[in-house]
């Protein structure tokens, strides 16, 4: 299994790697002015809706129910089940895309009204959008083929699609000048890479012979349990977004470039819950679910101990940088072109902010395994709408005396109570099993942890006196040293913390 949580996590830190050059040339080519916040507004719309009907609630209605058609129907009747869905969720997308497409100004409207005290900016998010929002049902049926490749063991080609996202967006913004401006090009290029990740996971899941087609959709046993499932896991997903939602409509009356701080700091954030927290959830769902479809209820808690162990060694390093020095992450990484010291400083705040939340936030996808693996989507709609309300009540709270910032913090609070919420009510019903071995491990991180908060607090000022010799760079180079010299303290640190007590990182 963890085999697959690092397959699963490399090509996500590849698509997370070669995101941040695609940001880079953005922050550059954009920087932080009406046009990126437009942009930015036009290209979480369609990504906000995606999360609340695809990836988020299909996913978690449709893995479970395919995985368990596969294993007690065979392979014919899981194919007749995934063609049903894929021929239902093309004629819901297709209806949402023409209605989207005619109201879009309603839509920007609804989700960024502050825009509308500025026109010019207003009308180039309502066109940007209308460029982006196929994208929406592109990714939907990426996210059926990749359901199914997961739950063939395939990983690989759903981790590598988005990289195809930053590919085609920096090949856009690479020839801006065929386009009106950077906005255009950058739109053009989120719709065109839906199309290449969804020719990607379609000949994958050719290879693996497991294609769905196009069947005139009936009711039966696993139907019924898949809307029985995705009802509640629409609400619980749409719940979520209206905490991002949230965010974007009280940033769009901020001062301009708060909706690009907020962008920019959210997509160091989404590192760490991508390249680990989404990757092992990944892999961890379809694996409770063979398990406790096969009656063996211990194996499947001691797997998902195990991921948790893993994800919590993995995220502790990024929960490290983002608290001790953001300012110094913003600045090597974005600082160019038209993104400015301010502007670095901003997002660095932000970045801090959302850094508080990391490791609730990570752990998320693992701890709702419990509830989906057994096809209870109830449960996590409870915890995730709860956690909302307290999210958006301190958003609403805090962004008065702390702007943009407050957002994040808001963010923070939430995911801490979503993951609380949601280990008591696992833990009451014996649907999780925290054993010893997670205790030690979970011991030996913080430790780790705290040894690299000290080399991070106190490093930075003896390095500089090197980097300072440089003429240019001198910020890349600083981070990079702490890096490595970090990973090399972490990695160290964390080893002798297992070997005292014990335990090994990894099992077969």
């Amino acid at each position: 299994m963890f085999k697959k949580i690092l397959s699963v996590g490399g090509w996500t830190l590849v698509s997370r790697l070669t995101g941040f050059i695609r940001d880079m040339v953005i922050a550059a080519v954009m920087g932080v002015g009406p046009v990126a916040d437009a942009f930015f507004v036009a290209f979480r719309i369609p990504n906000h809706f995606r999360a609340i009907f695809g990836e988020g609630a299909f996913n978690n209605a449709f893995l479970p129910t395919y995985a368990q058609v596969l294993e007690t129907g065979g392979e014919k009747a899981a194919r007749s089940f995934a063609s049903r869905i894929v021929t239902l969720m093309l004629i819901v997308q297709i209806a949402l895309l023409v209605a989207a497409f005619l109201a879009m100004p309603g839509v920007v409207r609804a989700l960024a009204p502050g825009f509308s005290d500025d026109p010019v900016k207003f009308d180039l998010a309502v066109s940007l959008t209308r460029i982006t929002f196929p994208y929406l049902l592109l990714i939907t049926i990426v996210t059926i083929y990749s359901a199914i490749l997961n739950a063939h063991d395939r990983f690989w080609a759903a981790a590598a699609a988005p990289v195809l996202l930053n590919v085609a967006m920096v090949v856009a913004l690479a020839v801006v000048f065929l386009f009106p401006n950077a906005g255009y090009a950058a739109a053009w290029g989120v719709t065109v890479s839906g199309i290449l990740q969804l020719l990607l996971v379609w000949w994958e899941t050719k290879r693996a012979l497991a294609s769905p087609g196009i069947e005139r959709p009936r009711m039966d046993l696993p139907m019924k349990t898949f809307f029985k499932t995705l009802g509640p896991a629409v609400i619980g997903s749409a719940g979520v977004q209206l905490a991002i939602f949230a965010d974007t409509i009280i940033a769009s009356f901020l001062p301009t470039g708060a909706v690009s701080s907020l962008y920019y700091a959210d997509r160091l954030y989404q590192l760490p819950l991508g390249v680990i927290g989404i990757a092992a959830g990944t892999v961890l769902l379809p694996e409770m679910s063979r398990r406790i479809a096969a009656g063996d209820e211990a194996s499947a808690h001691a797997a998902q101990n195990r991921t948790i162990g893993l994800t919590l060694a993995l995220a502790a390093p990024f929960l490290v940088a983002f608290l001790v020095m953001p300012d110094l992450i913003m600045s090597a990484l974005f600082q160019r072109g038209a993104f400015d010291a301010e502007a670095a400083r901003r997002s660095g705040a932000v970045l801090a902010a959302y850094g508080l939340g990391l490791p609730a936030a990570v752990l998320i996808r693992s701890a709702v395994s419990s509830f989906y693996a057994r096809s209870d989507t109830a449960t996590p709609l409870i915890a995730s709408l709860t956690a909302v309300g307290v999210n958006v009540l301190v958003k609403i709270l805090l962004t008065e005396a702390y702007g943009v910032v407050g957002l994040a913090l808001g963010t923070a609070i939430g995911v801490w109570v979503n993951l609380i919420l949601l280990f008591i009510l696992a833990y009451r019903r014996g649907w999780t099993a925290p054993n010893r071995s997670l205790g030690k491990t979970s011991l030996a991180v913080a430790a780790a942890g705290a040894f690299l908060a000290v080399f991070a607090w106190f490093a930075p000022a003896s390095l500089e006196r090197w980097t300072a010799l440089l003429p240019v760079w001198r910020s890349e180079a600083l981070l990079g040293m702490l890096g490595i010299a970090g990973a090399l303290i972490y990695g160290g640190v964390l080893l002798a913390g297992m070997k005292i007590m014990g335990i090994r990182l990894a099992r077969r």
